[in-house]
């Protein structure tokens, strides 16, 4: 069942969404926002919502996005922080000038506490239907990390949440008006996704590429080794490949700081970058490879 299936099955109403006051882009926020939050900074500090471009917000802390895409017939919410983090966000959608009973679909970014902790509490808030992966739906189901998460050893369990279906890859998620295209991008967590959208302009300016790209480190627990999943590191660079080559307009990544995304912000603020996608992701092939070289380097790697 596609993602567009999963969702019009449920024949949800999508009708009188609210929406905020438009100002020109960009939002004077954003400033508040680098001036309020440091580079990593903690998880659940409060940051104010922001319009990143057109129809898209930042709704997320000060070291977690939460990204609200607004639309006329309902909203989409990537990622919700963690358990903690779930009120900020629904504080800032509200200070967005949104209700977030609109928001209709609720999608991810990667199975971790501290991206999908608070999916239960904004999914209880707002109503909306919840789509995954096909490689995180287990876990967002049972609340606990898969077999094959580098991380399980030290990932957090979270409350469980009620998928209504599959965000399948490479195919649009449709709310309305809304399309948001997800892609497959498992290496930081075998479920992973990342995410692509045409931000409408405030005031009829040209559409704006969005690209939401996940985490993508390759991050693990002590005992875990990269090069003892061989076909795991091939979907790894995969899921890598691919991101080099969908285009680029505005980055924004799950942690912030991870695309300097409060550095951006002070110089001038978020853009359209056509090669930060690409300088994101190769950085990320980088630290594979230096992984899998580490590895090798400690004969820890399986012969």
């Amino acid at each position: 069942m596609s993602a567009r299936t999963a969702f019009c099955a449920l024949a949800l109403a999508c009708l009188g969404a609210t929406q905020p006051a438009e100002f020109d882009d960009p939002d004077p926020s954003q400033a508040a926002w680098a001036e309020r939050c440091e580079a990593w900074d903690d998880w659940n500090k409060p940051g104010p919502a922001f319009r990143i471009y057109g129809n898209s917000w930042y709704v997320g802390t000060c070291g977690i996005s939460a990204i609200l895409i607004a639309g006329s017939d309902g909203h989409v919410l990537i990622d919700g922080g963690t358990v903690k983090g779930a009120d900020l966000i629904a504080a800032n959608i509200a200070a967005a000038g949104f209700d977030i009973r609109d928001v209709k679909v609720i999608l991810f970014s990667h199975e971790h506490d501290d991206h999908v902790g608070g999916l239960a509490k904004l999914q209880e808030l707002s109503g909306a239907v919840v789509l995954s992966s096909k490689g995180a739906r287990t876990t967002m189901e049972t609340g606990g990390p898969s077999s094959d998460d580098p991380q399980r050893a030290i990932a957090n369990r979270f409350d469980p949440v009620r998928v209504a279906g599959i965000a399948e890859d490479n195919m649009a998620v449709q709310v309305g008006d809304l399309s948001i295209i997800g892609w497959e991008t498992p290496g930081h967590t075998p479920g992973a996704m990342s995410w692509q959208w045409q931000a409408r302009s405030a005031h009829g300016n040209p559409a704006m590429t969005i690209n939401y790209i996940d985490s993508l480190s390759p991050i693990s627990a002590d005992e875990y080794r990269f090069s003892d999943h061989p076909a795991y590191v091939a979907q790894f660079r995969a899921g890598l490949e691919r991101m080099k080559s969908i285009g680029c307009g505005i980055l924004v990544t799950p942690h912030p700081s991870a695309s300097a995304m409060e550095v951006r912000i002070a110089q001038g603020g978020l853009v359209e970058d056509r090669s930060a996608c690409f300088e994101y992701v190769d950085a990320a092939g980088k630290r594979l490879d230096a992984r899998l070289a580490k590895e090798a380097d400690s004969g820890e790697a399986a012969e």
